[in-house]
């Protein structure tokens, strides 16, 4: 074996090492267990009506909801970067598994977050997860609210009591059911999804520490158990989590869903990295690992299809009230997937009784309380740029799904923000001597000097987006001897730049003006000279390392051309 080999395979497996939980991160989880009991305790009544409600949103059933809360919850704490995180199905991910559901069937949404798995992980080992933090802050809000719309539309049949149309998109199946509805009014489903909405959006405001979500789903079941109302009521769990099993996996499919894993997979990426900010943002000294991140995110939906799961990513509601309820662990996550373990084995024939209705009022509770609207009235407040790609992002997510949403979110926000940077660049005629030491002319020198040679001082980037207005400005210059260009000062060069560059001096020498090029900086040389632009300025000694070599030089040349005055000549 070679030594490249070795030393390939030693850099691989220090990867691996590098994403796997080690002894002083395991060691956290006994540093305040009292604490992380309770926490977990908290976290688990929350999560208990959000695991069932997007287990029957994705479509793939109230037991998919909590086995991925089990299994995907304990396997994300474990192997995780964040301390404080909790994992299991999420509003973002049911938005994007339901046409995965209709087009290949629970089969098809299981494969996707096997797949999704591996992606993860494979990103996780190839350092990915440092560059989810270069997405605008506007993308992520508009899809957040994207995604909150499209949540609430989905729960519209439900909260109705009418059965969905089966629309692929969700604006156009939310109206189906109110027309249906409107033929048929049948208030006990409306009067539920209402009271259980309005019982969360209330108590949240008045006391955030109760589980009011857990207490109005309780109190709408027992409303529909003894008032005797005719609401659907959500189907049997089974009699605890089903054994592991890989005869889900359609491997024939397998083509046909890389792309749905890919998206499933970006978006576990971004909201579980979202997640794990905003739990360091709310404790005082945790700071999650990125990449040991991704690759707990990829074992956990890895394992969680075996056990009838479905993807799994950060929740960002539950980590809040992990961290507020004191979680100092991921002891507390731990603990959440073992007392949603203990529901599902022992409390499943109470859960079957929950009706949808309830579900659908918990989900449009979540999805309002999803929206940040101090954060948008922020961004507004910021520029119009911003608002328009938070608009544009959510009215996409709306109209198409939440992959496509968040690529053009982000072209917009790049050509906005190449559109910044290019009006940041600019050419600037400018005294001759601005910013250099007193020249030792006369007076008389200096404004024959002023008259037939002309400075211009180029700022910030030269690149594509900037090089066009450049040159147009430089073709303006007026009939002079002379054009010394300061290029210090220039940020960055592309090629298209350096080509206008080129194309400019090469417009000035045309005319029969001397052009002189100073400050020229080394990390620019490689692409000026790769190019060419400046191989004929450099052959004639035009190119100076600073602008009064370059004034002497040209000082020199209006001297030998005459055009000095005799009063001029004699104080040289």
């Amino acid at each position: 074996m070679s030594v490249v080999d070795v030393t390939a395979g030693r850099r691989a497996l220090g990867r691996v090492r590098a994403v796997l939980p080690d002894r002083r991160v395991l060691a956290t989880m006994g540093r305040s267990p009292r604490g992380d009991l309770i926490a977990g305790l908290t976290v688990a009544i929350v999560a208990l009506p959000l695991a069932l409600g997007f287990g029957v949103a994705s479509g793939a059933g109230a037991g998919a909801g909590l086995a991925t809360a089990v299994v995907a919850g304990a396997l994300a704490a474990f192997f995780g970067g964040s301390n404080l995180q909790v994992s299991g199905p999420t509003g973002a991910m049911t938005v994007v598994l339901v046409p995965i559901v209709h087009r290949y069937g629970t089969a098809g949404v299981l494969t996707v977050g096997l797949l999704a798995g591996v992606l993860l992980m494979a990103a996780a080992l190839g350092g990915i997860g440092r560059f989810m933090a270069f997405v605008p802050a506007p993308v992520v809000e508009g899809f957040t609210v994207g995604i909150a719309a499209v949540i609430g539309l989905q729960q519209v049949p439900a909260a109705l009591g009418v059965k969905a149309s089966g629309a692929s998109s969700v604006v156009v199946g939310a109206w189906d059911a109110a027309v249906d509805f409107a033929r048929a009014p049948h208030l006990a489903a409306l009067a539920l999804a209402a009271g259980v909405a309005v019982v969360m959006l209330a108590g949240a405001r008045l006391r955030p520490g109760v589980p009011f979500s857990l207490l109005a789903v309780v109190g709408a079941t027992l409303a529909v158990r003894f008032g005797h109302l005719q609401v659907a009521a959500i189907g049997r769990l089974p009699e605890g989590l089903p054994a592991p099993s890989l005869s889900f996996l359609d491997v024939g499919a397998v083509p046909h869903l890389a792309t749905a894993a890919l998206a499933v997979a970006a978006l576990a990426a971004l909201e579980s990295l979202m997640s794990a900010t905003a739990a360091d943002a709310m404790s005082v000294s945790e700071r999650h690992d990125s990449d040991r991140e991704l690759f707990g995110q990829g074992v956990a939906n890895l394992i969680a299809p075996l056990f009838g799961g479905v993807a799994a990513t950060g929740a960002i509601a539950r980590t809040a009230v992990n961290v507020r309820s004191g979680a100092a662990s991921r002891l507390a996550a731990l603990v959440h997937a073992a007392v949603l373990a203990v529901v599902v084995f022992a409390a499943a024939p109470l859960v079957a009784g929950i009706p949808l209705a309830a579900l659908a009022g918990v989900l449009i509770a979540t999805a309002v309380r999803m929206v940040e609207v101090g954060s948008l009235r922020a961004l507004a407040r910021a520029g119009r740029g911003e608002t328009a790609v938070m608009v544009l992002t959510a009215g996409a997510t709306l109209a198409f799904d939440l992959v496509t949403a968040v690529i053009v979110g982000l072209l917009v926000a790049g050509a906005l923000a190449l559109r910044q940077v290019a009006r940041s660049a600019a050419l600037t005629r400018v005294p001759l001597h601005e910013g250099l030491p007193p020249a030792d002319h006369h007076a008389e020198e200096q404004a024959l000097l002023a008259e037939h040679i002309v400075a211009y001082r180029v700022d910030g980037p030269l690149f594509f987006a900037a090089a066009h207005r450049f040159l147009l400005e430089l073709a303006d210059t007026g009939e002079v001897k002379a054009v010394i260009l300061r290029l210090s000062r220039v940020s960055a060069i592309d090629a298209t730049g350096a080509r206008v560059l080129g194309d400019a001096i090469g417009k000035l020498t045309a005319r029969g003006i001397l052009v002189l090029v100073s400050g020229v900086q080394e990390k620019h040389r490689r692409t000026l000279d790769a190019l060419g632009v400046l191989a004929g300025l450099h052959g004639q000694g035009h190119v100076f390392p600073t602008t009064p070599e370059a004034i002497s030089y040209a000082h020199k040349h209006l001297h030998e051309a005459g055009l000095l005055t005799e009063a001029a000549r004699g104080r040289r």
